[in-house]
């Protein structure tokens, strides 16, 4: 099972980290599926908007909801989130090089969202690269058996992780 997962210590590094990845992979070449998250910091409405940019080259999709500046519940759009998982669905299916998704968040932990496409790509003998937080961390474990193998925040851990199984499944192709 090729499924690594990173935590970086910072709010949005991880997300930082995932992005910058994935646009090193697209500039090599590669076919990245997934989806990278790109946070946007609102000045004068609470936190920040967060989106997603569907891999390689899809849509960016809003995924938070403003519910003021004085809420304090989760601002994930259920809703947007599931047409992101749509989209990448899709994708599985023409085979891509890797599955990048920027949190196993608690719709994962509770069974939704994109964990039924983390093992839809492990199925396939794809390699996975999940954005972790420690509140979803034993979730996480519980799904992956233990499997899955913990990369430092860094761009030349996690590519030291993929690239020699990028280079066997293109060897295979």
């Amino acid at each position: 099972m090729n499924i690594a997962y990173t935590m970086a210590p910072g709010r949005g590094d991880t997300d930082l980290l995932l992005h910058g990845l994935a646009e090193a992979l697209i500039a090599g070449g590669h076919r990245p599926a997934g989806v990278v998250q790109i946070n946007t910091e609102r000045p004068c409405d609470g936190p920040c908007d967060m989106d997603v940019q569907v891999l390689p080259d899809g849509p960016v999709i809003r995924i938070s909801q403003s519910l003021g500046a004085e809420a304090r519940g989760c601002r994930l759009d259920p809703a947007a989130l599931e047409q992101a998982v749509g989209l990448v669905e899709a994708q599985l299916a023409t085979r891509p090089d890797c599955l990048i998704v920027n949190k196993f968040g608690k719709h994962e932990a509770d069974g939704r969202g994109f964990r039924p496409l983390i093992a839809e790509a492990l199925a396939l003998e794809i390699p996975v690269i999940v954005g972790l937080n420690r509140m979803n961390e034993a979730a996480f474990a519980s799904f992956t058996e233990g499997l899955a193998q913990p990369i430092a925040p860094e761009a030349s851990a996690l590519r030291a992780w993929l690239d020699p199984l990028l280079t066997e499944r293109h060897a295979i192709v």
